[in-house]
């Protein structure tokens, strides 16, 4: 498909010679054509990147307020987030929402009695339970793999839930990732209020 237009000039940047849209125009030119969950990755991408910024994004938005596709792009961006590391942790994040789940903190700090275990991808603080993206590279490197299940151990053993997601599941069964984390969510107030 190819659509013509007129770039305004702040919108255009040259990289070598070639005149280029700007991150930013090219972030929203994106998230206005594709599914929310891949909008939300560039997005996320170029604010965690710092290639663009929030302003940026939204004076383009402003400036095409009656274009095909704003309203998704306008959604994406609102729901980007610069401290999602990752296309795995965006896809899983937009797949979160889409499933209705509570929004997570990112990249947070998680431990047991003052002791810092490591860092969660995804944390719901409220129901005890940690999602964390596991690309490829994870698990690569046997020691790496062993580190893993040993801080899952103390994170258990600190009363967290914590459900690992790969690549292919986010992109294939989206829906079966949110409900191992909503299963999670269930086994931590039992774990917590145990019936009598």
């Amino acid at each position: 498909m190819l659509h013509v237009a007129a770039l305004p000039a702040d919108q255009v940047t040259v990289l070598r010679g070639v005149p280029l849209t700007t991150v930013a125009r090219t972030v929203i030119d994106l998230a206005r054509c594709l599914p929310f969950e891949a909008g939300v990755a560039v997005a996320d991408s170029a604010l965690y990147s710092g290639k663009a910024t929030r302003g940026e994004l939204d004076v383009i938005l402003a400036r095409c307020a009656r274009w095909p596709g704003v309203q998704r792009a306008r959604r994406a961006v609102a729901f980007a987030d610069p401290r999602a590391e990752s296309v795995l942790e965006s896809l899983g994040r937009a797949a979160f929402h889409q499933a209705g789940l509570p929004p997570p903190d990112l990249q947070a700090w998680v431990g047991d009695e003052g002791e810092v275990i490591g860092r969660a991808d995804f944390l719901w603080r409220q129901y005890a339970t940690i999602a964390e993206a596991d690309g490829a590279i994870k698990y690569a490197d046997p020691q790496r793999a062993r580190a893993q299940l040993a801080r899952d151990a103390r994170l258990r053993g600190a009363g967290y839930e914590v459900v690992h997601f790969t690549w292919a599941e986010i992109t294939r069964v989206p829906g079966q990732v949110a409900s191992a984390v909503t299963a999670a969510f269930q086994a931590a107030a039992t774990r917590r209020h145990p019936r009598d």
